[in-house]
C-alpha cells in the first residue's frame, strides 16, 4: 500500500507537467491542424532556458518560468513566420520539415551541452502523509498546471482573441473577408502552444535535469495523451495526462518502466480503435 501511495504521488507530478506540455500541442495539432514534430524540442528548450537562467545567471524560479514561456515562444512564432505559414494543408511536407527542425535544434544544444546539467530544485522540503512523503515541489507543479490550464481556458474562450480563433479555425475566407488578420491570429497562437511547452520544460528540469534529448520521450507522450482526451479537448486532455501521467508510474513501481510503457500503449491503441476521436468529442467552437 505504501507503494502505491508513493508511486501515485509522484504520478501527479508527471501528470501535471504532462498536461501542460500538451495543451500547448491541443493548440497546435488540435486548432491549427498543424503536426509539429518539434513540439518536443521546445519543451527542451524551455529547460535549457531554465538552466542559463537560474544556475548560470542566477535568476529566481518564477523569473525562470516567465524567461522559458518568452524564449520558446519567440522561436515558435519565428519559426511559425518563417516556415509553417507556407505548409498549412500540407500535412506531409509539415512533418518533414517540423521533424527537420527538432533535429537542428537538438544538435545545436548538443554541442553546447553535451553531458546532462542540473538545476536546483526551487522548493526544497516535503511533508510527511502518513507513510507517503509529498515533495513541496510536486504540489506547486500540481497547482501551477492547473492555474496553467484555467488561464488557457479563459483566453480562448472568454477574450477577442480567443474569439478570433475560433472564427479562423471554422471559416478561414469568412473571417478575412471581415478584415481580421488571419495571419496574426495563427502567429500568436503557435507561439502560445510553444511557449507551454517550454513551460513544461522549465517545471521538469528540476526533477530530471536539462540534456538534448530531454522532450523526446515527451514528445510521444503529448501526441498519446491529446489523441486520447480528444485532440480540441483541454478537458479531455486534463483527464487523459491524468490516465497516462499515473498510469505509467504506478505500473512502474510494481513492475518497471518498460513494461509500464508497453502497457500504457497497449491500453492506448484500444481506447483509439474504440473511440478514434478520443475519450471526449472534439469542442466545437
Amino acid at each position: 500500500m505504501g507503494t502505491f501511495l508513493s508511486q501515485f504521488v509522484n504520478g501527479l507530478n508527471q501528470a501535471s507537467i504532462l498536461l501542460i506540455a500538451t495543451m500547448g500541442l491541443v493548440i497546435i495539432f488540435g486548432y491549427m491542424n498543424v503536426t509539429n514534430m518539434a513540439h518536443g524540442s521546445m519543451i527542451m528548450l524551455g529547460g535549457v532556458s531554465a538552466y542559463i537562467l537560474m544556475e548560470v545567471i542566477g535568476l529566481p524560479f518564477g523569473v525562470a518560468i516567465a524567461g522559458a514561456f518568452i524564449i520558446t515562444a519567440l522561436i515558435g512564432m519565428l519559426i511559425e513566420k518563417l516556415l509553417i505559414k507556407r505548409l498549412y494543408s500540407k500535412p506531409t511536407e509539415t512533418i518533414l520539415a517540423t521533424y527537420a527542425i527538432s533535429i537542428i535544434l537538438t544538435e545545436i544544444v548538443r554541442l553546447k551541452y553535451p553531458l546532462s546539467q542540473n538545476v536546483h530544485m526551487p522548493l526544497p522540503g516535503a511533508f510527511k502523509l502518513g507513510s507517503v512523503t509529498i515533495p513541496y515541489y510536486n504540489i506547486f507543479v500540481g497547482i501551477f498546471s492547473i492555474a496553467i490550464l484555467v488561464f488557457t481556458l479563459f483566453l480562448f474562450r472568454k477574450t477577442t482573441f480567443g474569439k478570433k480563433l475560433g472564427s479562423v479555425t471554422q471559416n478561414r475566407t469568412m473571417t478575412e473577408c471581415l478584415g481580421i488578420k488571419t495571419a496574426s491570429v495563427d502567429t500568436l497562437t503557435f507561439g502560445y502552444g510553444a511557449g507551454l511547452a517550454g513551460i513544461a520544460g522549465c517545471v521538469l528540469a528540476p526533477t530530471t535535469g536539462v540534456s538534448y534529448d530531454m522532450g523526446s520521450t515527451y514528445l510521444t507522450d503529448t501526441f498519446m495523451t491529446n489523441v486520447v482526451g480528444g485532440i480540441q479537448s483541454f478537458f479531455g486532455t486534463a483527464v487523459s495526462s491524468v490516465i497516462i501521467g499515473e498510469g505509467r508510474t504506478v505500473m512502474a513501481g510494481f513492475l518497471n518502466e518498460t513494461w509500464a510503457k508497453i502497457i500504457i500503449f497497449m491500453i492506448v491503441i484500444v481506447i483509439i480503435r474504440l473511440k478514434p476521436e478520443g475519450l471526449f468529442t472534439k469542442e466545437r467552437r
